[in-house]
């Protein structure tokens, strides 16, 4: 029986009518008129319940869902057989747009973009909630996956085929034909893409000549592309690089733009407020630290207090570990005693940070002490060796021991026995009369532990005069004054960069857990120094380049400055810093907007900058879904050099993984090394004496013509790598 119309009375004894119109559905409701798609159908739902049949309309009515009744079971039959032939209409014709649009790409060689996709899945009729089989022999055609795939299909033979057709383009575009490689990247013209590339693999090629494709294929105008790259040298070389290569080729370049971060920056805040700020002297002309260093000479005259802090955080706290659980890393070796260690100020060779710290701290306020002198009574027995406290302090006949153990008393679950040594060592000061002093790795980074020492020592007698110029009779090299303001500096680019507030960072120490007691000493100390750089900023009527970035991002969140660009490209995406990439996601707002990230987190050097690698390694986390390609072939390095890097950095899990060939050919034999040693070491202090020797090696095998430059690289690495062994 066909029908396309029923009827019948809902909630409340209103009337209802459904008609089957072309497009899909009318629901009228007394004098209101709905209009369901064929495409959501599925809204409309028939069920059967017991001698009644009831149908719900999701997205209808005052509540959003309407439930209507007064049908017989054939009626209802009769309209879910109704509601599937429009559901499947809908599919074929949503099949037939994915078909044209697959089509009319690969007619025009123009790559179908990641936003397409997602509009035309987005657009697919939402058939879940019903049964096809009975109307469809071929459902496999509609399935989302299926079609998904198709479209990727589709991507690579556009690809391929823009390639042959634009070869000539392709080989004269740059000085030199650019690879398959190269070229892919160079016609994947999606909405993101990264291109992830070697050392030496032609990525300035890439950025060049996907800009003159754009041009030539009118996929952009050269006034819709920007360029951005991290400084100045850089951008003269791209903009060198685009005038000559298009002129080459007979495209107009006038209107592209190539920039960095900070120019662009600041003609967007200019044009968003008419005023163009100025970059502070200081900064500009790498005079920072020294402003730093005012600034902390300042607030330590105005503020003991804060001196104080200074020093107790540069010559103690720095030096300290975050995490007293963590495996030890020794960085001294007494010959004498065959014992690795920490050293301290006074020269003795320590177990632990926490022992470090607490002689360092009794160095500085000039107490005597002995470190693991054996204690006056004899403990040996089976069970233990002569017992030796961690500290002795002659002048006053007291102990003291240092435990290793949290806030709550407890040492690492791998510390066996930890607990009942230190149940025994009490015990043994209990049945002597011994005076004992006690303080906890948890209670000493908190600062508590080193005032009760304190206490306990003048309250027996020892004077305490805290002195920083005692640090001159050490053999020990201190964190410096010029250590702990680049440190700053660099927490600084980090901070503003992220745009991270005080909130924001007691968040992130609290989410740390143990061992924040030395970060919140670190970020009390910064937030002072913070505040005073930020007052000379505004006393000055300047910015520093990453409030400049902060200011510029957001005027364009704000809409108060549109950007005119669809095609942005950025180089060394590697060192981008959460600042830029927030600049840059604020540029690619709206449809229609293409990015392409250069880089090589292999290449990342620039943390100290503000560079967060997570930023490229997460890319389409932040920026959105896209193709990642890589460029696998160096034109810089030979083979043994490719090779021995991509080893070494590999060992890494966090680093992109890339397969690097050379396009230089194998010159060495697989025994050219015979007969060269590669010398291992122990520890950083052997490291310049072997280094010395494995140059004096190599220059006397150069001179004998037995070594290539490119083996001699490949052993420099090992020998460098060594040094982490």
């Amino acid at each position: 029986m066909i029908q396309d119309r029923w009827s019948g009375k809902g909630r409340g004894g209103s009337e209802w009518e459904l008609t089957r119109t072309g497009d899909g559905f009318d629901l009228r409701q007394d004098t209101v008129t709905v209009q369901i798609p064929a495409r959501e159908a599925a809204r409309i739902v028939v069920e059967r319940r017991w001698w009644r049949t009831r149908v719900t309309i999701t997205g209808a009515g005052v509540n959003g869902r309407e439930q209507l009744g007064g049908l017989t079971k054939r009626q209802g039959q009769a309209l879910t057989s109704t509601i599937n032939d429009a559901l499947l209409q809908a599919l074929e014709m949503w099949r037939d747009g994915v078909d044209g649009t697959i089509a009319d790409a690969r007619r025009d060689l123009v790559w179908i973009t990641g936003e397409t996709i997602a509009a035309l899945m987005a657009g697919r009729p939402d058939d879940t909630a019903v049964d096809l089989t009975a109307r469809c022999s071929d459902l496999a055609r509609y399935d989302a996956h299926i079609v998904r795939s198709r479209l990727d299909v589709a991507n690579e033979k556009i690809a391929a085929a823009s390639i042959a057709t634009y070869r000539t383009f392709f080989d004269k575009v740059e000085a030199s034909p650019l690879t398959e490689e190269q070229a892919q990247a160079v016609v994947a013209y999606d909405n993101r893409v990264q291109v992830i590339a070697a050392a030496g693999s032609g990525k300035t090629s890439v950025m060049v000549a996907r800009a003159a494709y754009a041009v030539k294929r009118g996929l952009a105008r050269p006034d819709q592309i920007l360029l951005l790259a991290f400084n100045v040298d850089a951008t003269a070389e791209l903009q060198a690089r685009i005038s000559e290569r298009f002129a080459a080729a007979s495209l107009p370049s006038e209107g592209l733009k190539v920039s960095t971060f900070h120019a662009f920056g600041l003609s967007v805040i200019g044009q968003a407020t008419g005023r163009k700020p100025t970059i502070a002297p200081w900064v500009v002309n790498g005079q920072d630290l020294a402003v730093l260093a005012q600034i902390v000479d300042d607030l330590r005259k105005q503020d003991a207090a804060f001196g104080l802090d200074w020093d107790i955080f540069r010559l103690l706290f720095a030096r300290a570990g975050n995490d007293f659980s963590q495996e030890l890393v020794p960085d001294a070796w007494d010959a004498a005693q065959r014992v690795a260690g920490l050293k301290t100020y006074r020269g003795d060779i320590v177990r632990s940070h926490g022992e470090r710290l607490i002689a360092d701290w009794l160095f500085l306020h000039g107490v005597a002490y002995d470190y693991e002198r054996p204690y006056v009574h004899d403990t040996v027995d089976q069970d233990h060796s002569q017992y030796r406290p961690d500290f002795f302090y002659p002048h006053i006949d007291t102990w003291h021991e240092h435990w290793g153990v949290d806030a709550h008393g407890k040492p690492p679950p791998t510390w066996t026995g930890y607990e009942a040594s230190m149940a025994w060592k009490r015990q043994v000061h209990q049945e002597h009369g011994t005076q004992l002093l006690e303080t906890t790795w948890a209670g000493v980074m908190a600062g508590t532990d080193l005032s009760k020492l304190g206490d306990e020592l003048r309250k027996r007698g020892v004077a305490l005069k805290w002195d920083p110029e005692r640090i001159t009779r050490s053999s020990v090299k201190p964190v410096t004054d010029a250590d702990l303001l680049r440190l700053i500096r660099v927490f600084m680019t980090h901070v503003k960069s992220n745009d991270l507030s005080r909130a924001d960072i007691d968040h992130r120490l609290k989410q740390d857990g143990a061992g924040t007691q030395r970060a919140q000493r670190f970020v009390q100390l910064y937030w002072r120094i913070h505040d005073a750089w930020q007052e000379r900023l505004a006393s000055a009527g300047c910015v520093d380049f990453e409030d400049l970035l902060l200011e510029a991002t957001a005027h364009l969140e704000a809409g108060r400055y549109t950007s005119p660009y669809t095609l942005v490209m950025v180089d060394e995406f590697q060192d981008v810093s959460r600042a830029r990439a927030r600049l840059t996601k604020s540029l690619l707002r709206g449809s229609s907007r293409h990015l392409l990230a250069v880089g090589d987190d292999w290449q990342s050097i620039n943390r100290f900058a503000g560079a967060d690698l997570s930023v490229m390694t997460g890319l389409h986390d932040y920026f959105g879904p896209g193709p990642t390609l890589r460029l696998t072939t160096t034109f810089r390095n030979h083979p043994a050099v490719a090779e021995t890097a991509a080893r070494f950095i590999t060992k890494n899990p966090v680093q992109l993984f890339k397969q690097v060939f050379s396009a230089h050919p194998h010159v060495l034999s697989p025994s050219a090394h015979e007969g060269v040693q590669v010398r291992w070491v122990s520890s950083t202090a052997e490291v310049p004496a072997a280094i010395t020797e494995f140059l004096a090696d190599v220059d006397h095998s150069v001179r004998a013509g037995a070594v290539s430059a490119g083996r001699g690289g490949r052993i420099a690495v090992d020998v460098l790598a060594s040094i982490h062994r």
